[in-house]
């Protein structure tokens, strides 16, 4: 991309050397220095270009601004690519003057070349000043759910660890049944019912063949590059597979978010988890997500979320009864071009 003069302000595509200047500028408006969560934002980008979209704002004293987005290609479901804007920052003296706009302007125009059509983002419902400028960028609220839920060291909890029981004389039972709480010890919990283990290379068939079970497409590359990312990549990935009869029958991708849309505490976030039909209300939801709060507890991770398509009753109902609740982060969306 060649740079463009904007108002006295170069947009140009956000380079290595800009780290320190990022790091400055964030710290200056949160008060907290997230030097290593930009450090390893930058080098993805430039292992993976395609799927980031980062910006830098320049005027005579240096970088101004920067706006860091992400390619969403399958994440909570989606069917269509997307942009998912994580970080934008402005540096003190130069608030005021557009360059968050013009930012927003390259971000937008990056992504109707690429022929994505909409711009996601979450923002904490008290945050007034973020809510104000998205709004005046032309965000709307997105009919999406956010929920999370409280890891809390990854401590027992009924409803989600709990193994899921057959009922007598029912071939299909719940996921979990919550009348009968007979024989639970509390020694055997739902992680028990499946051997969940962390993901690995050579899964990756099986996912892809569980979720084209679900979804009805093959999304061999964005299962192959989530499995890459969980390998080897520099996020931090907890992404967990389940095993019954000697064979995979569920997964789970998350990723811990280290500092994305200006969050200062790790998070951990569900991009995709699916149970092979065949494996349906045997627990092995449950096992997934219990594995995962005990990992992330480890991790002193403190909270987990999701975005759920608001077609998907099904599993915003299983994650409201595993624990899940509406979160204090809002889903917006802008319409590209």
């Amino acid at each position: 991309m060649q740079a463009v003069t904007l108002q006295s302000v170069t947009i140009r595509p956000l380079l290595r050397e800009d780290l320190a200047a990022v790091v400055a500028i964030d710290a200056a408006s949160g008060g907290v220095t997230r030097r290593a969560y930009f450090e390893r934002r930058l080098v993805a980008a430039l292992g993976e270009p395609k799927l980031h979209a980062q910006f830098a704002a320049t005027d005579d004293k240096g970088i101004a601004g920067y706006i860091l987005a992400r390619v969403l290609t399958g994440e909570f479901g989606r069917v269509a690519p997307g942009l998912r804007l994580e970080v934008i920052g402005v540096r003190g003296d130069a608030r005021g003057h557009h360059v968050g706009a013009n930012l927003f302007d390259a971000l937008s125009d990056y992504g109707s070349r690429q022929g994505i059509a909409e711009v996601r983002t979450t923002a904490a419902w008290n945050d007034q000043r973020m809510l104000r400028w998205l709004e005046e960028m032309g965000f709307t609220l997105a009919p999406n759910h956010v929920v999370d839920c409280a890891v809390a060291g990854g401590e027992y909890k009924p409803q989600r660890d709990d193994p899921a029981t057959m009922p007598e004389g029912e071939n299909s039972p719940p996921e979990i049944n919550y009348g009968d709480r007979s024989g639970n010890d509390f020694e055997r919990l739902a992680r028990d019912n499946a051997d969940v283990r962390a993901m690995e290379s050579g899964d990756l068939a099986e996912i892809v063949r569980i979720d084209r079970s679900i979804t009805g497409r093959k999304r061999q590359d964005y299962m192959q590059h989530q499995l890459v990312e969980a390998m080897h990549g520099s996020a931090i990935r907890v992404s967990l597979t389940a095993r019954m009869d000697g064979t995979i029958v569920g997964f789970l991708m998350a990723r811990v978010d280290l500092g994305d849309f200006g969050r200062t505490e790790p998070v951990a976030v569900i991009d995709t988890i699916g149970v092979d039909s065949g494996y349906a209300h045997r627990g092995v939801g449950h096992a997934l997500l219990s594995q995962l709060f005990v990992n992330l507890g480890a991790l002193r991770i403190e909270r987990v979320e999701t975005v759920v398509a608001p077609r998907d009753l099904a599993l915003l109902g299983f994650l409201y009864d595993v624990g899940f609740a509406p979160s204090q982060r809002l889903p917006f969306v802008r319409r590209l071009a």
